[in-house]
């Protein structure tokens, strides 16, 4: 076993043997963290005590399942998004930074366009963990929110999310806007984050990702927008004459996403928002207003 005794020589080793691993070297913190119950200020405030038996005998072995390409997110049995903390494991996409931004650019169109109209109808298509679904329902009290998983595996993991988080939510199981279209629904937001990376690219992702995470969550087709294709056939099925379209979409699929968008609702207006690091991540059409 590595050799070490106080917090900060763990921290050092950790740190030292991720990143040589090429591994994020902040997750050292994160698991000394966990493990020891601490918020990061007082971990930082304690780094010359010593670290008990049981707990570094728990971080080393978890530093080295890291190390073999197990994401943190699994370990510690969660992933912070949007200021909450989401429980996720195997059965569900671990949310991502990028998907916040879709969700705070999402919600500042409802503010601009709904205002403080009651009841208004949001679909959510993909569930995973709940990310998405649960943040827009705690986040705008006025939203009457719906999601859609084709797994019931994950929608179990988001119904758990939902329930400790306090977040009123309806579930359904299906494939897409299917469940909304058998029993006549219709909304005015359609939101998701499909799956969107193209088949070839699988191979070339980390072993963190595809070893890992569902395919079903994250493969979409050869060029990955099969899903895209298949939402602008249903979309318009389920959408009220006023609506808002809001996607997550891969790096350089914006503008292909867009013209499908333009295509399907010829009067929309629709945009490509680039990601707080520069890269096309979301596409957002407003239709009828």
């Amino acid at each position: 076993m590595a050799e070490f005794q106080k917090i900060f020589e763990a921290l050092k080793w950790a740190s030292s043997f991720l990143r040589e691993n090429g591994r994020d070297e902040n997750i050292a913190e994160m698991l000394l963290c966990h493990y020891l119950g601490m918020s990061r200020a007082k971990l930082l405030g304690e780094l010359r005590e010593e670290l008990d038996g049981a707990v570094k005998e728990k971080f080393v072995a978890a530093v080295d399942k890291v190390v073999s390409g197990v994401p943190v997110q699994h370990i510690i049995g969660y992933e912070e998004f949007y200021g909450r903390r989401f429980t996720v494991n195997e059965e569900v996409l671990i949310p991502r930074p990028e998907t916040e931004e879709l969700v705070q650019g999402l919600l500042a169109k409802i503010k601009r366009l709904f205002g403080t109209t009651e009841g208004i109808k949001v679909v959510d298509v993909g569930t995973g963990s709940g990310a998405i679904s649960i943040t827009l329902a705690l986040e705008n009290e006025h939203l009457n929110v719906m999601t859609v998983d084709i797994a019931k595996a994950s929608i179990d993991v988001a119904k758990e999310n939902a329930n400790r988080l306090g977040a009123e939510v309806t579930f359904f199981e299906g494939d897409l806007l299917g469940p909304l279209m058998d029993k006549g629904l219709k909304v005015d937001i359609v939101v998701s984050n499909p799956p969107y990376i193209p088949e070839e690219d699988i191979p070339t992702l980390s072993i963190v990702v595809k070893d890992h995470e569902p395919l079903r969550a994250l493969v979409g087709g050869q060029d990955g927008l099969d899903f895209y294709r298949r939402f602008m056939k249903e979309i318009p099925l389920v959408l009220k004459e006023k609506g808002i379209v809001a996607f997550e979409v891969g790096i350089g699929q914006g503008e292909s996403v867009a013209s499908m968008l333009r295509d399907t609702f010829p009067r929309a207006t629709v945009e490509v928002v680039n990601d707080i690091n520069g890269k096309d991540r979301m596409v957002f059409a407003e239709i009828g207003f």
